[in-house]
């Protein structure tokens, strides 16, 4: 492979036609907006995906994208492990939108869902204050549940993972429907 572990937004502009794009956000965050011509398998699933990524990547050089670029990190040293050389997008799809790019959205697409990040934000902020609510108004046992959340929230800082994040990603609506992620692959197989 010809690209380096990470691209600059401005490469991957000008090398994007030339690019196997897959991006790893969760399908509704995909449906927020991706890059032109990105395909969807959510980092999840991307052991089952790799057969097909190989042989994408076999032909094309594969940029791996999600919303900042933590998640494509991964993606990057998962394909790595396998053997599928990949860059990632510096900064992600945020940086790529930031610098004045277009983003594309599924046809028929009645709304998106909120960023990954978003969502372990909020989840983490409720679950902190109902903690903090049933300790004051029920037992100050339940103030752990606060206590639990903020040592969630360190440990996914010092290591660059969210278990939190990949319980969320479980959600019915960010989970790919088999017939999106089989057509997914099938057009990645064509590439």
């Amino acid at each position: 492979m010809t690209t380096p572990t990470a691209l600059g937004i401005d490469e991957a502009r000008t090398r994007l036609h030339k690019l196997t794009v897959i991006d790893v956000r969760t399908p509704g965050e995909f449906a927020g907006g991706h890059l032109p011509g990105a395909l969807n398998i959510p980092l999840d699933r991307i052991r089952r995906a790799l057969p097909d990524i190989r042989h994408a990547a076999a032909r094309r050089d594969v940029l791996v994208v999600c919303a900042s670029g933590a998640r494509s990190g991964n993606a990057c040293r998962i394909l790595a492990e396998n053997g599928v050389g990949a860059a990632t997008l510096s900064g992600g799809t945020a940086a790529w939108a930031a610098g004045g790019n277009e983003l594309s959205r599924p046809e028929g697409t009645a709304r998106a869902t909120w960023g990954m990040e978003r969502q372990v934000r909020v989840t983490a902020g409720t679950l902190v204050l109902l903690g903090l609510l049933l300790g004051l108004l029920v037992h100050p046992a339940f103030q752990l549940v606060s206590a639990a959340i903020a040592g969630g929230l360190v440990l996914s800082a010092l290591t660059g993972t969210c278990g939190m994040a990949a319980v969320l990603a479980r959600l019915p609506h960010n989970r790919p429907r088999a017939a999106d992620l089989g057509a997914t692959l099938e057009v990645l197989r064509g590439r």
